[in-house]
């Protein structure tokens, strides 16, 4: 996952949240508590035929599994955020780590497609939690840069990973690599302030629900565009409508006003789409062209990804020292020369570069425009404001594997 951390891009404004840290937590492990979610969202990409014969469905059923954890990132990651801003990082680790343990001792066992999904969906809002704590608890560019870069070195891993574990163990095992990531939890919890506001708004929760009802009918956007069409206009005119009515409610819209929080998080969205299009896309394509191996297009897939990971905490590391126009017009040209090239080469091994090209942008965009989104955010909203960027974001995880569905798998 698929999926993973934003941040933006803007001189070294720290990000810090509601959540106060008595002694800064390691961006080390801030990176191990969020990466391995990755991870366990993108092993799915060369095993969609095994998981598809282990339950009995078509390999394009089976990536069901892969929209259904990108929806769960996505909605779990605002409320995960609202949870940590009302009741603080303990409660939202805790309930993370326990949503973790569940869905995956569930789809150790599940026999069926939906018992599965739902394991995932557990697995998927828990992941959410720990990526929410991780950037709440960032504070700089810096060290946003070095979570996203390992988010998407992890999820460079991820593919060959899930391969590799698959013919050795299980896919189920496979995808239970996001479980790693509770490795981290006790040094975090040792470090960072776990407890809860001494005041809270009450909770929105109409605002909950129709934010929740909007997000499922854009994910269902590419496997059923009229209705689910429909749905997301008529639940996003309701929570306009709510909105409107409660301005610092679940959706606060002080945030929908800023034009640097709509503009980073509609192009992290963007960018994300492409990646996790790619991701699932160009293994495919090399298939398609080639006669290589499966383990050989992993294996370059791999490399091609961890260059541009690389690549993207180099520029994480160099925003600070940049103009905000630069740093777009990087993300905005080699955004866009992904899935041109990919569409256009006539040389199939230059569809590597395109896999460098597209976790360069998204890990980069996500490393800068999460700060650009938040930096003028009130510090008791950031945890908010992390949340729905991040929900921004993961809606690219979920629209991208239905997008590759739709063209190369089905």
């Amino acid at each position: 996952m698929s999926s993973t951390p934003a941040t933006t891009h803007t001189a070294p404004t720290s990000v810090h949240t509601a959540t106060a840290t008595p002694r800064q937590v390691p961006a080390l492990w801030l990176a191990l508590l969020a990466a391995p979610v990755a991870a366990g969202a993108n092993s799915a990409v060369l095993i969609l035929p095994d998981m598809a014969g282990s339950l009995g469905v078509r390999t394009a059923d089976a990536t069901w599994l892969v929209t259904v954890f990108a929806w769960a990132m996505a909605v779990g990651t605002p409320l995960m955020a609202g949870l940590l801003r009302r009741r603080g990082l303990g409660a939202a680790l805790g309930l993370s780590a326990a949503l973790i343990v569940a869905g995956t001792a569930v789809l150790a066992a599940a026999p069926w497609l939906p018992l599965a999904m739902a394991a995932r969906a557990a697995q998927a809002a828990g992941g959410a939690g720990l990526v929410t704590a991780a950037m709440s608890l960032a504070g700089s560019v810096r060290r946003m840069g070095v979570i996203t870069a390992g988010f998407g070195t992890v999820g460079a891993v991820g593919p060959l990973l899930g391969s590799t574990v698959a013919d050795a163990a299980s896919w189920r095992v496979a995808l239970s690599a996001g479980a790693v990531a509770l490795l981290a939890l006790p040094a975090v919890m040792r470090r960072a302030d776990l407890s809860a506001p001494s005041r809270s708004a009450p909770f929105d929760g109409r605002g909950a629900v129709l934010l929740v009802l909007t997000v499922t009918s854009l994910v269902l956007v590419p496997r059923h565009p009229l209705p689910a069409v429909a749905a997301a206009l008529v639940s996003a005119a309701l929570l306009a409508l709510h909105v409107r009515a409660r301005p610092t409610g679940f959706v606060p819209a002080a945030l929908l006003r800023s034009r640097v929080f709509v503009l980073s998080a509609a192009l992290a969205c963007t960018l994300a789409t492409s990646y996790f299009a790619l991701l699932f896309t160009v293994p495919q394509l090399l298939r398609d062209r080639t006669d290589w191996s499966s383990s050989t297009i992993g294996t370059y897939q791999l490399v091609a990804l961890l260059v541009g990971s690389a690549l993207s905490m180099a520029l994480a590391a160099a925003a600070a020292r940049m103009t905000r126009p630069r740093v777009l017009a990087i993300l905005l040209a080699f955004g866009a020369a992904a899935p041109l090239t990919a569409v256009f080469t006539p040389w199939a091994p230059l569809l590597l570069l395109v896999a460098t090209l597209a976790v360069f942008t998204t890990s980069a965009g996500q490393a800068t425009l999460a700060v650009y989104a938040t930096a003028a955010t009130p510090a008791a909203q950031r945890p908010t404001a992390i949340g729905l960027f991040s929900l921004c974001y993961q809606l690219g995880g979920a629209f991208g594997p239905a997008v590759a569905a739709a063209v190369a798998l089905s």
